[in-house]
């Protein structure tokens, strides 16, 4: 089984696709002796790779602000598209919530006053994450000049809205994070690495692990560990300034 294993791993097989397999062969062993058509279960001692966690890129802080520069530019004529994708994108850099999250949104969920968002995670859990005065006034004029004219009468109560008046699905907004990512010729990202790169530059700001996590949702800190990281230029920064010997 170990040899079976080394064979996928000359194939080019990924860690996931490895260790997938290994359970199955695992549980399979299992059965076979449960059911007495095995005396032992090899299976038991079969170790599974560990999956590889890739973490997605991110945008620097020049590319980001060009990504939403050109947004902005895109919203110029006014018209309820054009604010509405510019309020999101603004929206999902400053909050860093999930795709599905931000499609979720209702107008109860957005305290414009406090500049505080109210999002339903994974297992409905509820946080609120804040965001900044760009994102404000995008999102003020979304709602106040733009959102009106897509409105219909089944639009319901959500943020955003798609062109036909319903609520925004989110294959839509990840075509909106693409194009406007391949206006400026950076790094192609999907929501999810819009997500990571506000992490990331809240990291590299200097706020704290266990705010970034409070801020992502994520109920393990650990969870955040894996999908945030520190540059090496801060780290070393950090080094310099900190250690005695440096």
């Amino acid at each position: 089984m170990r040899s079976w294993l080394a064979k996928q791993q000359s194939l080019g097989k990924s860690r996931s696709t490895m260790s997938r397999r290994a359970t199955a062969a695992r549980v399979f062993t299992a059965w076979a002796q449960r059911t007495g058509r095995i005396s032992t279960d090899p299976g038991a001692l079969l170790a599974s790779p560990r999956p590889h966690k890739s973490l997605p890129g991110v945008l620097g802080q020049s590319d980001t602000r060009a990504v939403l520069d050109a947004a902005a530019v895109a919203a110029d004529d006014g018209s309820p598209i054009g604010l509405r994708d510019l309020a999101i994108m603004e929206l999902l850099y400053a909050t860093g919530i999930r795709v599905g999250e931000l499609c979720a949104l209702d107008i109860d969920d957005i305290d414009t006053s406090r500049r505080v968002v109210r999002v339903f995670g994974k297992g409905r859990k509820e946080r609120s994450v804040p965001y900044g005065v760009p994102a404000s006034h995008a999102l003020r004029r979304w709602l106040d000049e733009a959102r009106p004219q897509l409105a219909r009468q089944g639009s319901g109560p959500a943020v955003f809205l798609g062109a036909r008046g319903g609520r925004i699905d989110q294959r839509a907004v990840r075509r909106l994070v693409h194009e406007r990512i391949a206006v400026v010729d950076a790094p192609d990202l999907s929501p999810h690495g819009l997500r990571h790169t506000a992490a990331t530059h809240l990291l590299e700001g200097g706020a704290d692990l266990r705010s970034v996590q409070e801020l992502l949702g994520h109920a393990s800190l650990a969870t955040t560990q894996i999908y945030t990281h520190i540059s090496t230029d801060r780290l070393r920064s950090a080094y310099e300034q900190a250690h005695p010997r440096a």
